[in-house]
């Protein structure tokens, strides 16, 4: 189709005589069929589609089956192994930590020193 910027007025003129056809051709339909013929109505929207939410228990099911397929997978009651014990955190006692921080704060007085800011 040619751009508007390319007609001329006489063409122009041709097209609006159209349009005003055409909408008199459409009030002629309405007022024979009660609605506009292969358009839907201007309030007649599509409706949004809501969220499907899954319940607690749907989902609680669900698991429930996973958890099952897995145990199947593994080989049922024997790949249930016993929780491993935590290993508690080692500790330095307190004479272990002050012989530390005192041999540090030895490297850090002897890198200052020498005029370094990293060791």
């Amino acid at each position: 189709m040619s751009n508007i910027k390319d007609l001329t007025v006489a063409q122009l003129k041709r097209a609006i005589e159209l349009r005003e056809e055409i909408e008199s051709l459409q009030e002629q339909l309405d007022s024979i069929g009660g609605t506009r013929l292969g358009r839907p109505p201007a309030a007649a929207k599509p409706a949004k589609k809501r969220k499907r939410r899954m319940s607690a228990a749907g989902r609680a099911s669900i698991a429930a089956a996973a958890r099952a397929r897995w145990a199947k997978f593994r080989g049922g009651a024997k790949a249930a192994k016993p929780a491993k014990a935590v290993k508690k955190k080692k500790r330095f006692n307190a004479a272990a930590r002050a012989k530390l921080s005192a041999a540090a704060k030895a490297r850090w007085a002897k890198a200052k020193a020498a005029g370094k800011s990293a060791l």
